[in-house]
């Protein structure tokens, strides 16, 4: 694969995925408290991690990681050193890093990768989801006119549109453990906070970064299943199931009528 990292690239390696409209992926985290044995900024190692196994699959351009966002005060307060951003604050820086791809010319195939608050509609996502879909009105707006989708002309706008010409695909947000069916079947679990399964998968893709040794440092109930964990098969597992999802998501998108 020829991916490549936003931060050691140069304009023509740029100008070329922007030419050949490659995907942009970004991962999206926090620096929150994750019990004794995780370090704070595993939702974006784990993202960014994600995003590294999928730029191995196909050509793409990995984004930095978007290190601070919205934490929330739910598993511990600000004396944990959680670090928790404003909804709509991190929406709007959100959503000016997306406006910077969009008026270059990355306006096709866009993804924000959220290993935090996966389910749905939590205000990480929904922070992520607002800007976006904000972003692509007012893009649809100033490209096409007021009143674009209502013109006459326009009447067949979807009929004979590509998935990846369609705007509502331009940016997408993918949800870290929302879509791991097999896995969960598999071992009965699904995604948890410094649990079994997040442990597993931050030791995967980051070996030695889970201090087992610190798992009575303290009691918090989230965090007890994590003395199980087995990076190399429950890690292992859902890391390539989501990666070959995610994959399948992108590839899907390009190009298919």
């Amino acid at each position: 694969m020829a991916s490549i990292k936003m931060e050691m690239s140069y304009p023509k390696e740029l100008e070329k995925a922007k030419k050949e409209r490659w995907p942009i992926l970004i991962p999206i985290g926090t620096m929150e408290y994750h019990s004794s044995i995780c370090p704070y900024g595993c939702d974006a190692l784990v993202a960014n991690g994600l995003v590294e196994k999928v730029a191995e699959k196909i050509d793409c351009v990995v984004m930095p990681p978007i290190w601070y966002g919205v934490a929330s005060y739910a598993v511990g307060g600000p004396e944990t050193n959680t670090i928790h951003v404003d909804c709509d604050t991190f929406e709007q820086y959100v959503y000016m890093v997306l406006k910077s791809l969009m008026m270059s010319g990355f306006n096709r195939n866009i993804y924000l990768v959220v290993a935090h608050q996966t389910e749905d509609y939590n205000p990480m996502s929904l922070a992520c989801m607002k800007a976006a879909r904000k972003l692509i009105f007012e893009y649809l707006d100033t490209t096409k006119g007021y009143g674009w989708w209502g013109k006459n002309e326009n009447k067949d706008f979807y009929d004979n549109m590509s998935a990846e010409d369609n705007p509502w695909n331009w940016i997408r947000v993918l949800q870290g453990s929302s879509y791991n069916k097999k896995s969960v079947e598999k071992y009965g679990f699904g995604g948890d906070h410094a649990g079994i399964a997040e442990c597993s998968i931050l030791e995967y893709i980051c070996p030695g970064s889970i201090k087992l040794d610190r798992y009575n440092d303290c009691d918090d109930w989230f965090s007890r299943s994590s003395i199980n964990m087995d990076a190399n098969t429950i890690g292992k597992d859902i890391v390539e199931e989501t990666v070959d999802i995610y994959v399948d998501i992108i590839n899907k998108q390009k190009g298919i009528k």
